[in-house]
């Protein structure tokens, strides 16, 4: 088992950490509804509280950073920590947001995509042209779970396109290192699906039986909940992995193997930063910590962050 350096706890949920230049990492605490940023020491600060459910964070073009916020949920509370349960009583609606660094000033960019509201976007990731993938998991009622989808964005909130339809909770979503391919995974279903892209916010749709379009990358089984996930140097999709925790790691051939991290079910977010981008961040939500581990090779530079 990897050896974990805890660099904070009392987080409330944590995910969507980012590795920035200046060594703190960015991440946002759902429960909190706040973007928090983790010095090196473990220290805390509140940036921003965009409220709802912020769940994934990304620097753009512009410095900024993105969240896509899920509206909020409710939490059950025990002994382990925290752990989302369904829409929260006082959900409005999902939301992509850009949060202001130096002043904390959040603005909301979408609220709906070309053929529906937004009901509960989870992550993003930017492309090398300025726009930005995300993912909308949708809610869950209590007898109802919404359709999921993914969509293309621009970052100063002028278009937005549909670009996969419908998908089963999709979570995690990245680019592959030459940017060509763009990785989705689906937390209920334990897949990872793979889009080749043609054009910004443009794929190349696989037929049917594809649900969505997309050509499946991997399917593990078993009760392997996806959340989300980082590529790496070699182009390897590292998925973090729920209630058999740890990361999946699948290469861009399909095969794919499983590194545990016991002690908390929700694995939910990895980064990569430090020297060489070969320090692996990874979020254990329920039990509240940021932790770190040195990765087997380098992650895949980020647009707009390591580039």
């Amino acid at each position: 088992m990897p050896e974990l350096r805890e660099i904070a706890s009392g987080l409330r949920f944590p995910e969507g950490p980012i590795a920035m230049p200046d060594g703190s990492l960015l991440l946002v605490e759902i429960e909190r509804g706040t973007l928090t940023r983790v010095e090196g020491n473990g220290r805390t600060s509140v940036v921003a509280t965009p409220g709802g459910g912020p769940n994934g964070a990304a620097i753009g073009p512009d410095g900024a950073c993105y969240i896509t916020n899920n509206g909020g949920f409710e939490w059950i509370k025990g002994a382990d920590g925290i752990r989302p349960h369904m829409q929260a009583h006082d959900y409005k609606g999902g939301r992509i947001e850009r949060v202001d660094l130096a002043t904390g000033k959040v603005e909301v960019l979408y609220t709906k995509g070309p053929n529906h509201k937004l009901n509960g976007p989870n992550d993003l990731v930017f492309d090398a042209h300025g726009g930005f993938y995300f993912t909308d998991l949708g809610k869950v009622r209590d007898r109802e779970w919404d359709r999921g989808c993914v969509y293309w964005a621009k970052a100063d909130g002028s278009e937005i396109k549909e670009v996969a339809f419908p998908l089963t909770t999709p979570n995690g979503c990245g680019l592959s290192p030459d940017g060509k391919v763009l990785y989705v995974a689906e937390t209920q279903t334990g897949r990872v699906w793979a889009y080749d892209i043609v054009a910004p916010g443009e794929v190349k749709k696989q037929p049917w039986p594809s649900p969505s379009g997309g050509r499946m990358l991997a399917g593990v089984g078993g009760y392997n909940l996806f959340d989300s996930l980082a590529v790496d140097a070699d182009g390897n999709v590292c998925v973090a992995t729920l209630f058999n925790p740890g990361i999946t790691v699948i290469s861009p051939s399909g095969n794919w193997r499983h590194i545990a991290l016991p002690g908390d079910p929700y694995v939910t977010n990895i980064c990569f930063g430090g020297p060489s981008l070969k320090t692996a961040y990874v979020t254990l939500s329920m039990s509240g910590r940021l932790v770190a581990l040195d990765w087997e090779r380098p992650g895949c530079p980020l647009n707009h962050l390591n580039t």
